[in-house]
């Protein structure tokens, strides 16, 4: 073999062995991108230094109150040991206060308005801000949100800075994003990925969930932190992340903007979240549902398998036996999407609703309509509880059952007319929200605290 064919060889070997590395997966550099002003993006500092003034720290305060004991009323032990009366023992109870840190978003520098989740002011009796230039501002909270875990703050600052809405309708699963917030109370942290998925249900998270998941690092004190476009528009506020091992793992969840703005201009507006209804019960397609409505492979929707009567569904014309595949031209995949796309709607908006019908494609308007005792039947709460009838405790916390189908599942489930449901699933019942938040923690059985008669029970429905 001479040296010219040896030359030959291993430059024939150096091009295969240059193809082969070019073509394994993770080495291709990212696509190109740019700034606003259409400028190639090297570095995400310039779009930070415009946005992380708009990304606070969020410092809450409770009070707990250490009570004396209970012995020192009953007189043969104060004889016993020589106590005084009560009476001259009655000072102010000591208290002590309790600090949590979490994320905000400034998304009105005007007036002062801070997005952030419920769920970490939950509980407290001061809440303060913490702006990214050192200054701290005690907030007023000006509504909560718990079935979307969004609370609307208010700061009188100055000189604050925003961070602007995005239309999170928009986004695409691979976009890139950027996380921004609090994690384990160290200060301004920020962490890149990209949209893993979109359209997330079904977490028993919130009772609204129709999640934007990303490999963004999200750790403990990132919720109610911005997940911002590469352009630092808000696309979403984070609030979750699936941690088996107590930290990151690449399993994130955000918010999207258009249910955080949604909700946050009721609770500015109305001081709460008015919600309404279709009046439909409904359910996930499944495969055998789809051979038994003779649906294409791969067909995605929502069944409806109830109208209730005279609700704004059946004033539309929706039918039992209907598939829903759009609100308002936007897909719906899954029940708990659906409940998410009317959910942000205001009582009295009309949406265009698309359904299959006999495998006929049709557009009706729907008017959202209030929500009533009639539209808490059936499987909208729970399939154990279908035929049972269901509205908020008018005298206080947890809700009342109404009105019991004969020969229904509820029927025989143990339930009586007037009784109070106080918790469910171990989880407190204010209202028929936080009870339909509460049964989805389980699909094989519930647990209900009742009070009935003045006494207060448990009972398993399986």
């Amino acid at each position: 073999m001479n040296n010219n064919h040896v030359f030959r060889m291993l430059i024939k070997f150096i091009l295969i062995f240059g193809i082969l590395v070019s073509s394994v997966p993770g080495q291709a550099s990212l696509p190109p991108l740019t700034d606003d002003n259409g400028k190639p993006l090297t570095s995400l500092a310039p779009m930070l230094e415009k946005v992380n003034p708009g990304v606070v720290n969020i410092s809450t305060y409770s009070k707990q109150e250490y009570n004396y004991n209970p012995l020192l009323n009953d007189p043969f032990f104060r004889r016993f040991f020589n106590l005084p009366d009560p009476d001259q023992l009655q000072q102010p109870a000591p208290r002590k206060r309790q600090q949590s840190a979490g994320s905000g978003v400034v998304v009105d520098a005007e007036k002062g308005i801070v997005i952030t989740n419920y769920h970490v002011i939950k509980g407290a009796d001061e809440v303060q801000v913490s702006l990214y230039d050192g200054r701290s501002y005690k907030a007023t909270v000006l509504g909560k949100d718990p079935d979307m875990d969004i609370a609307v703050l208010k700061i009188k600052a100055k000189h604050l800075v925003a961070v602007r809405f995005a239309d999170s309708d928009r986004l695409r699963v691979g976009d890139y994003v950027v996380a921004i917030g609090n994690p384990f109370g160290l200060g301004h942290t920020v962490t890149t990925g990209i949209v893993s998925a979109l359209g997330r249900s079904g977490l028993g998270i919130e009772g609204y969930e129709n999640f934007i998941q990303t490999d963004a690092s999200i750790n403990p004190g990132n919720s109610g932190g911005a997940l911002v476009d590469f352009h630092g528009n808000l696309v979403g506020i984070n609030t979750a992340i699936i941690a088996p091992s107590g930290g990151n793992v690449g399993i994130g969840f955000a918010i999207p903007s258009n249910m955080v703005r949604a909700s946050m201009e009721q609770i500015i507006e109305y001081g709460e979240v008015k919600r309404g209804q279709i009046g439909v019960t409904i359910q996930d397609i499944t495969p055998d549902l789809r051979e038994a409505f003779d649906l294409e492979n791969g067909q995605k929707g929502v069944l409806i398998t109830k109208v209730l009567e005279d609700s704004p569904a059946e004033n539309a014309g929706l039918k039992e036996g209907d598939i829903i595949v759009a609100v308002n031209e936007k897909p719906t995949r899954s029940a708990g999407q659906l409940r998410s796309q009317i959910g942000i709607k205001k009582v009295g908006d009309k949406v265009r609703i698309k359904i299959l019908r006999n495998g006929e494609s049709k557009t009706l308007v729907v008017k959202i309509g209030r929500a009533t005792a009639q539209m808490a039947v059936n499987g909208s709460l729970h399939p154990l509880l279908e035929g049972a009838y269901f509205e908020s405790n008018p005298k206080g916390d947890g809700v009342v059952v109404t009105k019991i189908q004969p020969n229904s599942q509820a029927a025989y489930s143990g339930l009586r007319l007037g009784d109070i449901i106080l918790s469910a699933n171990k989880q407190r019942v204010y209202n028929l929200e936080s009870f339909k938040k509460a049964l989805s923690r389980s699909k094989s059985s519930i647990l209900l605290q009742i009070e009935r008669n003045g006494g207060t029970f448990f009972i398993v429905i399986r």
